[in-house]
Order: C-alpha cells, then structure tokens, then sequence
C-alpha cells in the first residue's frame, strides 16, 4: 500500500500468512512469496497509519507546507518477509539491489512503523540501526530492544516487557499468589520474558516458579500432552502465559481435552483481547482470565475512514483487492491464483461495507491501532521540531540544521529521542533513553456472561510512577471463575504465623518450607519471620511465642509464706531475747544471774538478738547495701556470740581451777577486763575478716537465671569465696573450740555447772552448721538464702534455750533454787 509525498514513512505489517516459503537466497532471483489467507486486524492496522498520516496532511499546524506519504509492506507473518521488506524500505529497490547506482536526495523513507512482533523487530532494527533510520514499533515488546548498544535507532510506543513483568508481578503481590506456573513461546518474545519474569520475581520476593514450559512452535501434540500434564500435577492454581495466540489455540485445545479446570489464567498482552479464544468451548476454562493490554484509545473519524476504503481508492492495491474478496465472500475478475476458490461470485465494487458486522469496523477498543497512530504522530511531530530550526541555532555540526531537501535519517533520529506531545486521548507521548514510551497498561477481566456471552472489560490500570509500578484496581468487577466466586489460593506453603519461623524446605523453592516454632526464649511478632529473636536479658517469650514478656521474678519475700514465716521466726526470737534480757534485768540482784559474770550474760543475749535480727537482711529483694551488710552482721553477730560463750566456758575452768590448793594465782588471768579484752579482741578479728572481704571483694546483687530460663532468681553472690569461708571457718573454729572446752567441764562438780548447758548448745549450734554447708550449697535461688535464714534461727533458739531455757525457769518457777547455797551446791539435798 502505496502513497506518495515530500516526506515518505515505512510501515510493516501483517496481512497474510506465508503459504509457501520462497528462495531467497542471492544466488538466484527472488521469488514472490506466496501468501494466504487474510488478517483483518493487520489491515486495520496498517488503514490506522495510513488515517493518521492523512489526518496529519489535513492538520494546518502541523507539518504545514509538508505533504507525507507511506510505504506499506506485508510482513506475511514470517521473518525471512519481513527482513526483506524491511530492506527493501531502506533501499528504495523493490526485490532487487542496485549497488552501483549514486544515492541523491532524500530516502527512500524517513522513518518506519513496525514491526508488530519482537523477533521480526530484533533483525531489522539490527540493520536499520546501522544507518541510524528511526524505527517506530506498535507491538513489539521484548525488552531486548531496550539496548541502545544493540539497537540504537529503535523506539517503541508500547511499554517493553520489563514493565509488563513488573506490572504482572504487582498483581500477585495483590493477590498473594506466590505459588505461580509460566509458559512462555519459543521465541524472543518468550524467552526474554522468562528470564526478566524469573529475575525480577526473586528480586521483588513476591513468590516462586512452579514451573516454566516453553510451548512448542506449531501443534506438536505430545509435547503439549506433557506441559499440560506437568499443569494439571502442579499445586500452583495460577498460570502466567507470555505467548503469541497462536500458542494459545494450541494449548487451550490439549487443557480442554485433559479436562484442566480450576485454574486461574494471567494474560500477557499478546493474547489478552484475542477474540478466537473467548468461545463457549473455552470459556468454562479461560472465564475469569486476568490480562495485561495495551492502552486503549480512541481515534476520532477512523470508521469513517474505514468505510472508505474500496479497491477503486488511490491507495487501492491488491492488499485492498484481498480485503474486499474475504470480506464479501467474493473475486475479482480474473481471479489472483491460489486466492479464491471456485464457485465464488464476482465482486463488482459496489458491495456496502457499512452493512458488513465485522471487526475491521468495531474501533471502541483500539489498542494496537491506538499504539500505530501514536508512532505515526511521533515521526510527525518530530519532523515538524526539526523543519521549526533555526539556522545557526541548530543542534548539528556547527549549530547547523537539517536541509529539507536532502534529510538524513539520523536528523531525523535526534529529534524523536526529544519529541514530547499529547494525544486527543490525554496521553503523553515521550521516549526514555532507551527508545520505551511512557509504561502504561490496562488491566482486563474475562467474564462469562450468563447467557453463555463473553465479554473482555477493563478493571484496572498499572503505570510508571516516582515510587515504582502504581496498580490500580477495581476488584468488583473482576469475574472470579470460581465457586466461591473469590480470588483463589495459590502458595506451596501457607504462611508462618508469628511465633514460627521458616525453614526451607531441601532442594525445593524458597516459596516451599515448613513453619518451626521458635525456641524458648526467642519469638516472631510477624508473619513468615525467617529467624526468631532473641528476648531482651530480663524478658523472655510468652507461651505463643511473639511477644517477649518481663520475666518472672523470685526472691525470698516478705510477703510469701516461707518469708512470713522466717521473718515471724526471726522476731519471735528477737522478742524472746528481749524478754529474756528483762527478766534477768530484773533479777540482776539474784544468784542465778550474777553467777558466772552477769555482764557475759547480757553481752550473750544483745549478741543472739542481733543475730536474730540479721536474718531479716537476708528476706526481701536484695540490694547492695544487704547483700555487704548481712553476711558482715551475721558474721560478727555470731562471733560476738561464740566469743561470750568462749570465755564463759573458760571461766568455769578457771574458777574451778582456782578452787583447787594453790591454783588462785589463775583467776586472776580471768578478771572482768580481761574476759571483755577477749570477746572485744575475738571479735575484732572477725570485723578485720568482714572489712578485707568487703574491700576485696565485696558481695552484690546477682540476677541468676541458670535454674530456670525464664525466671529471674535475686540473690547475693559472695564475691570472694575464699572470705566468705574464711568468716565461716572462724565461727566453727570457735564454736569447735567452745564445745571442746565446754565438754571438757562438763562433769565438774557443781549443783549448777554452766559447762553442761554449753556443751549442749554448742552441740545443736555445730550440727546445724555442718549441715548448712551442704543444703546451702545446693539449694536453688531463694532457697539458698532460706536455708541460711533457718540456719541462724535454728542456731540462735538452740543457744537461747539451751543456754537460757533453764535459768529463767529456775527464776521464774523454782526461786527457791535460786540461792547461792543452791547453786553452790550446800543446804540442799541431792537426789
């Protein structure tokens, strides 16, 4: 198809098959190929260029004074055509070269629309890249042929398939269908897609392949057999299809007859508005297919334009010949062999095609032709900036411009890498740096009607924004071929709820795991966590495991029964002590009092209150100054004690010592100032012992979590283990050496001998300490402080009583027996 003009563009479409493959080799002379059949949306297509081109003549203000023409090729839906014709536009020779011949004034054309599939654009580009003849494509999308390097000279007005991933990418994440199978056709339309899907898929994180088959050329049964069979196996319920409609036929035909239902269909744009594939056969399978297209738009006066088209027009040929025959069922005279078949009419030209219900006529959803006029108008509108410079301001050699009578292609090249309008539609129309229009699509819903209708709607939008793919969608109008009549599920593993994390599972995608409970002490707060976290050091996970909770904390307290209990104990004995005290206060004047210095007797119980009262250190969340003090009060406390003790224990052998012939000369060694030197000095040296470990190595609070995880035992560690033994050692040294002294005197005659109270106490005092060692040591938490409370209650009642329990009951019960011939054992009766 053919018009004349100052300014001629190429187009390359397709209107027929390949029948028969022709020679084309330069050895021979070219044959015609012989092409069949008849594809009215081609023709649309290429009427849409030629409308466009017309409709810009008409336009005063754009290219004035410029008439444009075209050059329309039939592809024949074959590569070795479509080279050729390309090649044939950049010659200016139709089906021959003249190498010798000069080349003057302007090219054969300026500028190509075309081609409408991405292998056919790959290899004309390649040449047309080489001398730099700008080339406009409505269809083709691989993102291949977004590679400056490779193709500098391309352009496109419909978004690469890079974006169209993305933007199929952005409706799983929608839906989250994570679990997705993708077939694609064998060729650079598939292929490329595949490699971009599968990059970006794992990218984005959005989800995993199942599967990817590349659907074979042609109808090769066993091989759909098999892809068909690997579908039906599949747990994914979601099938991204990147292929051409012929593909489609193909393998729709092999789903229907294995019976393939329940799934959902994705749509690249290749076959989204295919209307052969929206039938009652394939609907029950394809309903509710979910399709990328390209853009619609709407050209004003292009039926009207359509309407006009006749094979007597001025740009009839026999293109148009072929139309009119298919479309009225009839020929002309005489017949173009291998065309029409016998018994066919004759046409006569005066057939109506306003009364025809075709395609060809239905312009309310333009999108490849919407594509076509855009490419159209960009040539234009660059050409137009380029006849609008200003000689001397230019943007070639020397600020020159571009002579009108002898244009290059390339001028015309710099001005569409800048071109920038606006379509009657409202879109904007720009190329980036790679050659790629402005990414837009729509997104569109097959619905099955119910009476049994079919119809393709848009439900959505998907464009380039600042921040990324912006999807847009009406999810009301979408038809789910389901019936729950919702979006259907589609992961290979449910998601971890929190509180689990994810484990791959061996050898399978990443999308394929199990869900593993954190461990105690770890937690998830989200869903398909990788890894658990660890609790902060006092807090520690809940039941569920996401949510980290302050642990519990333990302590021997006040408030729980065992610290009540103790801490009654304690009191009780500090009570007694005081009761004790008064008594013998008021009985100071009496015999059973002043025996065996009175003053001792007092020290002796200020000594066991304090050490019951150095319990209470012991109860209660400790802090610093507790755990320093109480180990230091207990300490002195009991050495103070043992020391009373001691010394009174040697007094009744010194007093017995000095009873015997010539043994006064040693009461004097046991005085009054010497019997308080000694319990001062005795004492001393436990507070020395108590100062170096304090300095040394002082105790403190201690957070202790090796019994339980998940609970926080308070307690004081010693700090120096060594003091803490040594302070120890040095009670039990003295308690030791008490008992052995008591024992010792223990049978001295005496109505009232003290020695035989001491060694009972000093009895119950060593056996409950070399008892407390072991149980202190393995005793847990709060019960280690227990055992050591109880073992100073128990030691110091054992003291009070044994040493006191008999003096107030004579006092109080049997004054007679507090007398001194009583205790010194005359004026009384033994029995």
């Amino acid at each position: 198809m053919q018009k004349a003009g100052d300014v001629v563009f190429g187009g390359l479409f397709k209107f027929q098959s390949l029948s028969d493959f022709p020679d084309l080799s330069f050895t021979s002379k070219p044959e015609e190929p012989t092409c069949t059949g008849f594809h009215f949306l081609g023709f649309r297509r290429a009427q849409t260029m030629a409308f466009a081109i017309d409709e810009i003549n008409r336009n005063s203000n754009l290219l004035p004074n410029v008439t444009l023409g075209y050059s329309l090729y039939d592809n024949c839906a074959k590569l070795p055509v479509a080279f050729r014709a390309g090649l044939e536009l950049l010659s200016g020779q139709d089906r021959q070269f003249m190498i010798d011949e000069t080349c003057l004034g302007n090219p054969p054309v300026l500028g190509i629309v075309g081609d409408s599939t991405s292998t056919n654009s790959i290899a004309i580009s390649s040449v047309l890249g080489l001398y730099r003849v700008p080339m406009v494509s409505h269809f083709a999308t691989c993102s291949c042929l977004s590679d400056r390097q490779q193709f500098p000279s391309f352009f496109r007005t419909i978004p690469s398939d890079d974006f169209q991933v993305r933007a199929m990418i952005q409706i799983l994440k929608r839906f989250g269908w994570t679990w997705v199978g993708l077939l694609v056709s064998d060729d650079d339309y598939g292929l490329h897609a595949t490699r971009s899907f599968q990059s970006d898929l794992v990218q984005s994180g959005a989800g995993c392949l199942a599967y990817t088959e590349i659907l074979p050329k042609g109808n090769d049964p066993n091989e759909l057999r098999r892809i068909v069979g690997v579908i039906k196996k599949s747990t994914a319920r979601v099938a991204i299809v990147f292929a051409q409609e012929s593909n489609m036929i193909h393998l729709m035909r092999e789903v229907v007859k294995q019976n393939v239902s329940s799934l959902q269909w994705m749509a690249s744009e290749a076959w989204t508005t295919y209307a052969p594939l929206q039938t009652p056969y394939f609907m029950p399978y394809l309903g509710g297919t979910l399709g990328i297209a390209i853009r619609r738009g709407e050209i004003p006066g292009l039926r009207d334009f359509l309407l006009r088209t006749h094979p007597d027009s001025s740009s009839g040929n026999i293109l148009v010949k072929h139309f009119w025959e298919h479309t009225f069922e009839c020929r002309f005279a005489p017949p173009p062999a291998g065309w029409v078949d016998a018994g066919m009419t004759l046409c006569t030209g005066q057939e109506d095609l306003g009364n025809k219900k075709i395609d060809f006529l239905d312009v309310s959803h333009l999108r490849p032709e919407y594509n076509v006029y855009k490419a159209v108008y960009a040539l234009a509108h660059a050409l137009h900036d380029l006849l609008l410079c200003v000689p001397g301001r230019g943007p070639f050699s020397g600020n020159s411009c571009a002579n009108f009578q002898q244009l290059e292609p390339w001028q015309l090249l710099y001005y569409l890498e800048r071109v920038n309008f606006t379509t009657s539609f409202g879109d904007q129309v720009s190329f980036d740096k790679n050659g790629d229009a402005i990414p837009i699509y729509d997104v569109m819903s097959w619905v099955w009607l119910p009476d049994g209708g079919t119809k393709v709607q848009s439900v959505g939008l998907v464009k380039e924004s600042a921040s990324g793919e912006e999807l847009t969608l009406d999810e009301d109008k979408i038809f789910w071929n389901f019936e729950s009549k919702q979006p259907p599920r589609s992961v290979c593993s449910e998601s971890c709820p929190p509180g689990t994390r994810k484990a791959r599972k061996k050898g399978q995608p990443v999308c394929c795991f199990d869900c593993i409970t954190c461990s105690e002490g770890k937690i998830s707060n989200e869903t398909d966590s990788m890894e658990c976290t660890s609790c902060p050091e006092d807090f520690w996970s809940n039941p569920q495991q996401d949510k980290c909770v302050p642990k519990r904390t333990d302590f021997l307290s006040y408030h729980e029964p065992l610290g009540i209990c103790l801490t009654a104990a304690s009191l009780l004995g500090t009570l007694t002590c005081a009761v004790v005290f008064g008594i013998f206060i008021h009985h100071s004047s009496t015999p059973m009092v002043r025996a065996n210095n009175s003053e001792l007797s007092f020290l002796l119980l200020l000594s066991l209150k304090l050490c019951f009262l150095c319990s209470l250190l012991f109860i209660g969340r400790p802090q610093l100054w507790t755990c320093q003090l109480r180990h230091a009060a207990f300490g002195i406390s009991f050495v103070l004690c043992v020391s009373c003790i001691l010394v009174k224990t040697m007094v009744v052998l010194a007093v017995f010592k000095a009873s015997k012939p010539g043994g006064g000369a040693t009461l004097k060694w046991f005085g009054a100032v010497q019997q308080r030197g000694t319990v001062l000095v005795l004492t001393s040296i436990q507070a020395a012992i108590c100062t170096a470990w304090l300095v040394s190595s002082s105790p403190a609070p201690h957070k202790n979590t090796k019994y339980h995880n998940d609970i926080i035992f308070y307690e004081c560690v010693v700090g120096s283990t060594v003091g803490f033994a040594v302070l120890l050692g040095y009670i039990g040294l003295l308690a030791v050496l008490s008992f052995l002294l008591a024992f010792l005197a223990r049978n001295l005659p005496d109505n009232f001998n003290e020695a035989k109270l001491i060694t009972f106490s000093m009895l119950i005092f060593c056996a409950v300490w070399v008892a407390f060692v072991p149980a202190y040591v393995n005793s847990p938490g709060k019960y280690a402080d227990a055992v050591e409370v109880f073992a100073i209650l128990a030691s110091s009642f054992g003291l009070l009583v044994a040493l006191f329990g008999p003096k107030c009951y004579i006092i109080l019960l049997r004054p007679e027996r507090n007398t001194k011939k009583a205790i010194m054992g005359r004026g009384t009766t033994k029995t």
